[in-house]
């Protein structure tokens, strides 16, 4: 897990990231942590528990990475957020974000931080109400399919898979974009969060779940590397 930093050194720490990373995977034991945040209003924020841990290891597999398989719980108006670059939200409905901690994710995300929100059904209306409190200056926009997001070590050409059915709508990927960084990735009608579960949970097909965790994986590898690395 990371040392905790003070606020303002946060930002010097998260443009090292790349190198860190690459440096730290390489000779020491598992480094950084994943967290999923915990939020107020009556939604289920602690959904999908094997989610998290199955994407790290395909992460560790796949990528190389070496983060620990531990998932950490963070709520929205510690200042423990700071300790994580990445931080995972999901749950159905719900959302409610106080002035505290709207302020509190608001420096973690301009300081370098990284929101990642899995809608598993429901959270829409909240999530841009909520968010909106966060940065009332942005609103969130859909990211074209050759935004580098969908092209890291996997390709997604067409933008996200459809892992759940949801409304039948197609899947959609939202960003909120601060001062030419993108600080927080929303799936709609998509629902990746439920592919990286236990196949037993939903049943999905293993072909699912596979698009699933490649594209939790494009996720991870661009807030760490953070631009196209395919050539």
């Amino acid at each position: 897990m990371l040392r905790k930093l003070p606020t303002k050194y946060f930002t010097y720490c998260i443009c090292l990231l790349p190198f860190a990373f690459c440096l730290f995977t390489s000779f020491f034991s598992p480094t950084y942590q994943i967290a999923r945040l915990k939020y107020n209003g009556g939604g289920d924020w602690y959904v999908s528990p094997t989610a998290l841990p199955n994407l790290i290891r395909f992460c560790n597999k796949n990528l190389g990475t070496n983060f620990n398989e531990e998932e950490n719980v963070v709520e929205v108006g510690s200042k423990d957020i700071f300790n994580f670059p990445f931080i995972h939200m999901t749950g159905h409905g719900n959302v409610a974000f106080s002035t505290l901690e709207a302020e509190n994710l608001r420096n973690y995300l301009i300081s370098g931080g990284f929101l990642n929100i899995n809608d598993s059904y429901g959270m829409n209306i909240f999530i841009r109400r909520e968010m909106k409190k966060v940065f009332p200056e942005l609103d969130f926009v859909e990211l074209p399919f050759n935004h580098p997001i969908y092209h890291q070590s996997y390709d997604f050409p067409n933008g996200l898979p459809k892992i759940h059915e949801h409304d039948g709508k197609p899947p959609q990927g939202f960003g909120l974009i601060y001062n030419g960084r993108l600080v927080c990735f929303f799936n709609f009608e998509c629902d990746i969060g439920d592919g990286w579960e236990d196949p037993e949970v939903h049943h999905d097909p293993d072909e699912k779940r596979q698009q699933a965790l490649k594209m939790g994986a494009n996720l991870i590898q661009y807030v760490f590397m953070g631009e196209n690395i395919k050539k």
